[in-house]
């Protein structure tokens, strides 16, 4: 109930019931969006996933206009999202502990040798779809799209798009067909 009012008072909006077990990094950017679409897991204590969450979950929105919207159902354990323009992930999708979805390169190159901090130059949005499952420290990169039940493999670094039911695996990623049997 705590992290809730927290977020509320951050600016995100609710669209329904979520849990969160322990403390998430939430920050929205004046002017952006955050939505929990509803029957949310947000799971930040390092207790609540057979793995373990070596960090809380990072929640942020890095420039005005960003959106980070979470459909409903969606699950997340000690997973990052950090948002310069936008990051959509579709019903009943779950990442897994330390998984990571970022759609900017946080820095831009300045001068002859220095850095600058810019979270929207080079942002591109990433869409996940419904129902896929992205595994442990796997890690989706600027304007990836995910079709609905893909998955991706534990620690697979994900720099192009998924077709829907098919897997993402390796470093970099690479697709292959996939069956899963559905209980």
């Amino acid at each position: 109930m705590l992290w809730r009012a927290e977020a509320v008072f951050r600016g995100a909006q609710f669209r329904g019931p979520v849990t969160f077990l322990g403390r998430p990094i939430l920050s929205l950017h004046p002017e952006s969006e955050m939505i929990f679409g509803g029957e949310n897991e947000v799971f930040s204590s390092p207790r609540c996933n057979p793995l373990g969450n070596f960090q809380p979950c990072v929640l942020r929105t890095l420039g005005a206009g960003a959106r980070i919207e979470l459909a409903k159902g969606v699950g997340l354990s000690g997973t990052v999202l950090c948002a310069g323009v936008e990051i959509v992930i579709g019903e009943g999708t779950i990442l897994g502990s330390g998984a990571m979805v970022i759609d900017n390169d946080f820095h831009q190159p300045e001068g002859e040798w220095q850095w600058r901090g810019d979270f929207v130059t080079g942002a591109r949005a990433i869409r996940i779809g419904r129902g896929c499952f992205i595994g442990a420290r796997a890690v989706v990169l600027k304007g990836v799209a995910i079709g609905d039940r893909a998955v991706v493999g534990a620690g697979a670094v994900v720099t192009k798009d998924v077709p829907e039911g098919m897997m993402a695996v390796g470093n970099p990623s690479r697709n292959v067909p996939m069956t899963l049997e559905r209980v």
